[in-house]
């Protein structure tokens, strides 16, 4: 899997209530290790990025809602929120399955099927006509 689809950059988009939660939600998230975070585009939003081997963005809001805070997500927020949350987990269950044999040892599978098959200075003509040139 190629790394830079592992880096995500998203948006959460706070309620109105309770107070000051974008600020409080500023200051936890940026404590956290492997995870940037800045002011997002509208007034009640952050911007996170953040590598889908330590995060995702299911388990950040799941976290931040048992902390208390809201979010304000439409219809097709929620949406594209559950895809993503999906998307995620797929991916992280991609990263601990291990690669197919054959792309581990692709060297190893073709020499054994070059090896079935004759190849090299192989000539299908009679020795006695071979000489005769």
């Amino acid at each position: 899997m190629n790394p830079f689809e592992l880096q995500k950059q998203r948006v959460l988009v706070f309620g109105d209530k309770p107070a000051n939660q974008l600020d409080q939600a500023f200051l936890l998230l940026s404590g956290l290790d492997n995870l940037q975070v800045e002011n997002g585009p509208a007034l009640n939003s952050l911007i996170i990025r953040y590598s889908v081997e330590h995060y995702s963005l299911e388990g950040l809001e799941k976290a931040l809602i048992k902390e208390g805070f809201s979010f304000n997500y439409g219809f097709f927020g929620r949406l594209k929120n559950g895809l993503i949350h999906y998307c995620e987990d797929v991916q992280y269950h991609n990263l601990k399955t291990p690669e197919p044999r054959t792309k581990n040892n692709s060297q190893e599978v073709f020499v054994k099927a070059y090896g079935h098959r004759p190849h090299g200075d192989h000539d299908d003509t009679p020795l006695d006509t071979r000489e005769s040139k």
